[in-house]
């Protein structure tokens, strides 16, 4: 059965994420705190990480940076991870941390379940766009 790690301080995502993705096939666990994540990552193995990008003092990018950190340097297996966005503008910061998706809020259990499937499958997920507008040069 797949492990999902989610890490979020908001009841109301956890309660979401959980209604669209565990279940009888997957398993959902959570931590509150960013600084959480990593050691979860070790001691639980999860299949797929879900990152809200706020959660306390140690956000979502910070968190994914930290596995992907651990995972250049070859501690750690490559761990997918979906990260809950805030807005489209934040699809720079998914981007720049290199997580495998991202879901822009508000949340809906049929997005959040086809995100966190495919992942799961090794495929990507992403909505959004950001769209950098050209310095002007003169």
């Amino acid at each position: 059965m797949p492990r999902v790690l989610l890490a979020t301080d908001a009841d109301w995502i956890h309660e979401e994420v959980d209604a669209a993705i565990a279940g009888d096939d997957i398993e959902v666990l959570r931590v509150r705190q960013g600084v959480e994540v990593l050691p979860a990552v070790y001691a639980g193995e999860p299949d797929l990480v879900v990152l809200d990008l706020q959660i306390g003092n140690m956000g979502g990018m910070a968190s994914c940076m930290d596995i992907r950190l651990d995972e250049s340097v070859g501690k750690l297996d490559h761990v997918p991870v979906l990260m809950l966005l805030d807005r489209d503008a934040d699809v720079f910061l998914a981007e720049r941390c290199d997580a495998d998706g991202w879901v822009i809020k508000p949340l809906d259990a049929f997005r959040l379940r086809r995100a966190a499937m495919a992942l799961l499958a090794g495929e990507t997920w992403t909505e959004g766009r950001f769209e950098a507008t050209e310095p002007v040069t003169g």
